[in-house]
């Protein structure tokens, strides 16, 4: 007798690399009962929406899909529509209301909910397996849940609750299962990684953590993502600078360098301690690249302010640069000041920060070329395989182009690439000898 097809289960993952973690959880446990598939266009039994509510634009990615996927059911095309994550923790009742097509809706801490509604028992023993939608040699690792801080502007500690970082032996056990499937590269990412630890042992253990991940056979890269300004451990620094498998790269979101703003977003410095902090980095660590977001149109800001910003983003010259219009989020301490920049003047503001910053980028770049530096290959794209330096994370960063005539590259690899042109965002380079 010829086995039963398995139903086909779509997860579609919208926002952050912490929701892509949450996805692959769920992909993993509905893996001996499901086909599973991770692709909006690939057609199946049932779709599962894991949505962003972070801000505006996401919010309204996140609906559209929604509203796509409750229109492909009416069609025929879909049998069930489940939809959690951010979004859906936010909004659950609303979204219950207007969207009637959807069969049930979660929270961000509703896995056991969501199998139960799929008919897949909870099973604890795959607790630190994921079914991996990255390519096999980079996995994203994530060390906490939840923020305790009160930036004014975000509504993520509403939506994923207090920080709770998770247990030390828990980490270390998921990245070992990650290592032994191949994994090279480890991106570390929380909402905030530096806090973690103060809820479970009393102390920040990040630097121990990062050393211990490192010791790890077969882990040959960490990266580390959203770091907090205030309170950043000193011990970190000094396991970056000392550890060559710590990759010489923080993400650390800035916010602003006005010292009113940053007061009114409630971030815990002022615009000259901000500024002499970014400085400590690049004499402690030199050579390190640094990327930071920062937020214009804030409640207030001025063409003055804004142009402090600016001067900020020249003075620094950030490796890596990602900026946010404010838009205003329910129940924020920002949500009842005036929105009172134009939407006109934020997208200008955010024109001319991203043309500076394009100049900057071309300029780091074009001091590249004739170095040589160690590439690990991503993907054969075309007529190049394209790879990335320590100083490049995935989908967000530069790339390196290296044309596939030149020889057979195997993705997964390191390769010394030497630079031989550059453009704003790119670099193209050839394989030499080593590795």
């Amino acid at each position: 007798m010829r086995n039963k097809k398995k139903q086909k289960v779509n997860v579609v993952t919208l926002g952050c690399s912490k929701n892509l973690v949450d996805s692959e959880v769920l992909m993993r446990q509905l893996d001996n009962r499901y086909e599973v598939v991770s692709d909006s266009n690939n057609p199946s039994d049932i779709m599962v929406i894991n949505t962003c509510g972070f801000i505006q634009d996401a919010k309204e990615e996140s609906i559209d899909m929604i509203l796509s996927a409750v229109e492909a059911k009416k069609a025929g095309q879909l049998q069930k529509v489940i939809v959690t994550g951010c979004l859906s923790q936010r909004y659950k009742k609303e979204l219950g209301e207007e969207m009637v097509g959807v069969d049930a809706f979660f929270g961000v801490n509703d896995l056991p909910q969501i199998l139960k509604t799929l008919e897949v028992d909870y099973k604890k023993e795959l607790v630190g397996e994921r079914h991996l939608t990255t390519p096999s040699h980079f996995a994203y690792l994530k060390v906490s849940e939840g923020c305790d801080r009160s930036c004014a502007f975000c509504a993520i500690p509403l939506i994923r609750g207090k920080h709770v970082s998770k247990p030390f032996e828990e980490i270390i056990g998921e990245a070992e299962k990650l290592a032994a499937k191949g994994v090279k590269e480890l991106l570390l990412i929380a909402q905030d990684l530096t806090y973690y630890g103060l809820d479970l042992y009393k102390k920040r253990r990040i630097a121990e953590l990062v050393q211990q991940l490192s010791e790890i056979n077969g882990i040959e890269w960490i990266r580390l993502h959203y770091a907090y300004p205030a309170g950043f451990p000193e011990d970190l620094l000094e396991v970056m600078h000392k550890n060559p498998k710590v990759c010489k790269y923080l993400d650390i979101p800035l916010q602003h360098i006005s010292s009113r703003i940053l007061q009114s977003m409630k971030r815990g410095l002022d615009g000259e301690k901000t500024r002499q902090l970014a400085l400590s980095w690049r004499e402690k660590i030199p050579g390190m690249a640094l990327r930071s977001t920062f937020i214009v149109g804030y409640p207030g800001e001025t063409e003055e302010e804004f142009q402090q910003l600016m001067d900020f983003v020249r003075e620094m010259r950030f490796d890596r640069l990602g900026v946010f219009q404010y838009s205003p989020e329910e129940n924020t301490a920002a949500f009842d000041l005036p929105d009172d920049v134009s939407a006109e003047i934020k997208q200008e503001r955010e024109d001319r920060i991203m043309a500076l910053q394009q100049e900057i980028s071309l300029e780091l770049n074009n001091e590249k070329v004739g170095r040589t530096f160690k590439v690990l290959i991503d993907k054969k794209e075309g007529d190049f395989y394209v790879g990335r330096t320590e100083f490049d994370s995935p989908e967000v960063d530069n790339e390196v182009l290296i044309s596939a005539e030149n020889g057979k590259l195997e993705s997964g690899e390191f390769y010394n690439v030497k630079i031989i042109r550059s453009d704003f965002y790119d670099l193209y380079g050839e394989r030499v000898e080593g590795l």
